[in-house]
């Protein structure tokens, strides 16, 4: 027969109903108590329905992610992250994606979370107030992945530093014709303005600081897409004066650029440098010994346990975090500096 919890409180000398506050959690116990109930409840191999037990509390155990697109790699790996951190703290986790306008107006207008999540992990949507006020509605706790507001909590990238390094990097390998493929908020896209573009004024500072001239011939816009960044490379080839140096503003059009190079009969990095941003693991690197030289922010993890801490009743927290250059073998000084020429 299985234990119920009416085992557990004869077995703990106690009522039903202290049995359930104190697997709960619920103050007002006694230490002693809460620790006779747990150890009977062991003992006798018992374990509260979660069902139960959110009907108990009136908490789902569930959070939210609301993701722009689900295909894109970088929300894949937040997505991940944030999960594991999720799972360790039992809860689960309900994806919903706003890949067009009319689904994020759609969302933000109903109440599809009400009563199905505790909160909410919001990725690369800069929120309207009257988006804040629908997810508040809700009775959801909020956290923000590339955007800050006060009532939240937030996790953002200096893509300022991050792009000013991956730069630096490559200029102190002696590179001067440096490329910057930047993403391009496509019409009818749901980011609305992302940091991303911080990227390129990173870019221009480390060139700046150099005493570099801006090419603008080197600077490109593109959609978010290996498709892109393959075709943005096979632009700057076209030049009479190419780059001997990409700096992709994400690791799926650094990968576009790849394919590109490898199609011209190009090698990585012996005839040009490339460098990408958000460290995606997903996708196939170079060779085995060669993955790419990237920037590593890491905003998926922090938003959860951001997210965990004010559900438990913590305040909003946030901060800014500087991405970490991991370089590995897809830079390398120009050619012409490898050969000894001035």
């Amino acid at each position: 027969m299985p234990v119920s919890v009416r085992h557990v409180a004869a077995h703990a000398g106690v009522s039903v109903s202290t049995v359930s506050r104190a697997l709960r959690g619920v103050e007002g116990i006694a230490m002693g108590t809460r620790k006779r109930v747990q150890e009977a409840a062991e003992l006798l191999g018992y374990s509260a329905s979660p069902s139960a037990s959110r009907l108990a509390t009136g908490r789902t155990r569930t959070v939210a992610v609301v993701v722009p697109q689900l295909s894109k790699w970088f929300f894949a790996e937040v997505i991940a992250a944030a999960g594991r951190v999720l799972a360790r703290e039992a809860y689960d986790m309900l994806l919903v994606e706003l890949a067009t306008p009319d689904l994020r107006r759609a969302f933000f207008g109903g109440a599809r979370l009400r009563g199905r999540s505790d909160g909410a992990i919001v990725l690369a949507l800069q929120l309207r107030d009257d988006e804040v006020e629908a997810l508040v509605r809700q009775a959801q706790v909020i956290a923000l992945v590339g955007s800050e507001r006060p009532e939240a909590s937030s996790v953002s990238v200096e893509d300022r530093e991050g792009g000013r390094s991956a730069t630096r990097h490559l200029v102190n390998l002696g590179h001067e014709r440096i490329a910057f493929i930047g993403i391009r908020d496509e019409p009818g896209a749901t980011l609305g303005g992302v940091p991303p573009a911080e990227r390129l004024q990173g870019y221009r500072a480390a060139l700046a600081e150099a005493r570099l001239p801006e090419d603008p011939a080197l600077v490109l816009d593109v959609e978010n897409s290996v498709a892109s960044g393959a075709a943005a490379a096979a632009a700057l080839l076209t030049l009479a004066e190419p780059p001997t140096a990409v700096f992709a503003a994400s690791d799926e059009i650094a990968f576009g650029v790849l394919k590109t190079l490898r199609g011209a009969g190009l090698r990585v990095p012996e005839d040009m440098s490339v460098v990408g941003y958000d460290t995606t693991t997903s996708w196939p690197t170079p060779s085995r010994s060669r993955p790419w030289t990237t920037m590593c922010p890491a905003q998926g993890a922090l938003a959860a346990e951001a997210l965990v801490a004010a559900l438990a009743g913590g305040e909003p927290r946030g901060g800014r975090i500087e991405p970490r250059l991991v370089v590995r073998g897809s830079t390398a000084p120009p050619r012409r500096l490898r050969a000894g020429l001035p």
